[in-house]
């Protein structure tokens, strides 16, 4: 079993993290709460570069939930068509439309009961525009915030559940609004899945993972081999 990180740890943990990002943000492209609530919904088992390759043209003019409801299941399947599982989530994102202009007068909504209550919105795409677009210190925990937080020690849980109320009560308040990035990005770009980039990782050593992976030991120089001499023949 992992070690628990030590508060100490976790403070130079995100100290670090946050000294290489001042500022994280998103790499989901938005434009209001709204697309920022449709771009999260749309990233499920997606990546966020293809997300965005759909929501680009789509959000210069589908902007509100009245917009969306106006351009129809149809238009907006074809809109996001490469994007996986692109049919039921074209419907959830017109249904959850419905619910806006019906509801909330077209807002979205700044609880998580609310947002819950909408089609395709679960607790982290809700905690994600929670923190995002109403600065919540909220964190939505995914496949990287999991692996990061199980791995290192940070803060270990069967579940994502588990793992979420365990960052809210271990993470330094003053780090809260970003953790959510900050883990994130470090789960995505180093501590990756399959062979995560310890040598180059800026908290290798407040890491509790027992299976680091090594430096790659350095080219040995390779001998020069020596040309044959010319035989000598006697006369």
């Amino acid at each position: 079993m992992i070690r628990l990180m030590t508060r100490a740890e976790i403070e130079e943990f995100f100290a670090r993290l946050q000294k290489i990002e001042p500022n994280p943000k998103t790499e989901l492209e938005y434009k209001n709460p709204y697309t920022l609530l449709v771009a999260v919904a749309l990233s499920a088992q997606a990546t966020d570069k293809s997300v965005n390759k759909a929501t680009a043209p789509l959000f210069k003019t589908i902007d509100s939930p009245q917009k969306m409801l106006a351009l129809g299941e149809e238009r907006l399947a074809d809109a996001i068509k490469t994007i996986g599982l692109y049919r039921g989530k074209a419907k959830n994102v017109i249904a959850a439309a419905k619910i806006l202009i019906d509801k909330h007068g077209g807002q979205v909504p700044k609880d998580r009961y609310s947002l819950e209550e909408l089609p395709g919105v679960g607790r982290k795409t809700a905690n994600v525009v929670l923190n995002v677009a109403f600065g919540e210190p909220t964190i939505a925990v995914d496949t990287h915030i999991f692996r990061v937080s199980n791995r290192t020690g940070l803060a270990p849980g069967k579940d994502v559940l588990a793992v979420e109320l365990s960052l809210e009560k271990r993470v330094p308040e003053k780090y809260l609004s970003h953790a959510h990035h900050w883990l994130i990005l470090h789960g995505r770009y180093t501590c990756v899945a399959r062979k995560p980039f310890c040598p180059t990782c800026v908290v290798r050593d407040l890491c509790h993972f027992p299976d680091k992976t090594k430096e790659l030991p350095p080219e040995k120089p390779r001998l020069k081999t020596p040309k044959p001499k010319a035989s000598s023949s006697k006369p």
